[in-house]
């Protein structure tokens, strides 16, 4: 009987060691290819829930794509222009991610590291709150939240 406890309680603790891994990895592998910016909207922060402004975008800035990889690098391209003349700029850098914390933070070459907050993530739908540079929007004084999603 003590032989099937210590090989459970074994089990268990191999078990619970590698879950933190796997959801990592598992996570990260939703989060890998590029996406599509859909929409950013100012979110109040009085109630977590009041819209205050929302931008889809328009016009070149509908093919911008941000790209995630497995091995933490990060890239955004980013489009201005009017009509069909659209002009590319890449931006490259790494970002680092906390499967617990559902905390992402990017750090673009010649930038600060920005942290974000994951609130979805799927194969289809990645929407992150920012958690940097957020300010009083509607006059309530309370600090506003910006959210931006992307679709792929």
């Amino acid at each position: 009987m003590k032989k099937h406890l210590l090989l459970f309680a074994f089990s268990a603790l191999a078990l619970t060691s590698c879950e933190d891994d796997d959801v990592q990895g598992y996570e990260l592998d939703m989060l890998k290819g590029e996406w599509k910016t859909v929409k950013t909207e100012v979110i109040s922060g009085a109630d977590n829930k009041t819209v205050i402004t929302t931008i889809t975008p328009s016009g070149c800035e509908t093919k911008n794509t941000v790209e995630f990889r497995t091995d933490y690098y990060l890239s955004y391209n980013a489009f201005t222009g009017v009509g069909a003349n659209c002009n590319n700029t890449k931006t490259e850098g790494t970002y680092s991610y906390d499967s617990e914390e559902k905390l992402l933070v990017t750090k673009f070459d010649n930038d600060n590291e920005r942290p974000y907050k994951v609130v979805i993530l799927s194969n289809s739908e990645l929407r992150m709150m920012t958690m940097s540079d957020n300010v009083d929007q509607d006059g309530d004084m309370k600090i506003d939240y910006t959210y931006t999603t992307y679709k792929r």
